[in-house]
């Protein structure tokens, strides 16, 4: 889908800020699925968390992102993903979790665009919070293997520049206007 963009990186990098610049301009977003099933499964007592059954919190995020890819089809216009199927496959990789079948399928078969944009590790802005629990050294490791994930899928990435959110906002702005010239 060449309308769906996707913004990546490690943890605590400004992709959730950003997005949240982008929406009040008007841009949509679907929401990162870790952050969402975090949420549901510590409001439900689950164990389907990264720091208790991470394979379970993997398929977990994977019925997510195809639901929310499946969403977005029904929506017009440009539309932004924090994270993607991708991610999935990285976060298994760190895990040294195997990569299934139907993982690798949804990644091939639920394409964004083939730009994709990246948010390199910013000491500056990175902090630890209730969802996120990953030390520094994790966030670049994170950032490393998505950039891998993404490249070996056959994405071209656009790392973002480390400016404030509205100038990151402006900056992938001006990309996807280049883009659709």
């Amino acid at each position: 889908m060449d309308r769906f963009f996707v913004v990546t990186g490690g943890p605590g990098s400004g992709k959730s800020t950003l997005l949240a610049v982008l929406a009040k301009q008007g841009l949509p977003h679907m929401p990162e699925a870790g952050r969402a099933v975090i949420r549901d499964e510590v409001a439900a007592g689950g164990t389907a968390l990264p720091w208790d059954d991470r394979d379970t919190f993997a398929e977990r995020m994977l019925t997510h992102d195809l639901s929310s890819y499946e969403e977005a089809r029904t929506k017009d216009g440009v539309l932004f993903f924090d994270r993607g199927i991708p991610d999935i496959i990285g976060y298994r990789i760190l895990c040294g979790l195997g990569i299934p079948g139907d993982l690798t399928r949804a990644a091939e078969s639920n394409r964004y665009n083939w730009h994709v944009f990246i948010a390199p590790p910013w000491a500056e802005i990175y902090a630890k919070d209730t969802e996120r629990k990953q030390d520094w050294d994790e966030a670049v490791a994170t950032h490393d293997v998505m950039a891998r994930v993404y490249q070996q899928l056959g994405y071209t990435l656009v790392p973002l520049p480390l400016v404030s959110p509205d100038k990151r906002a402006a900056f992938l702005q001006h990309w996807i206007a280049k883009l659709e010239t």
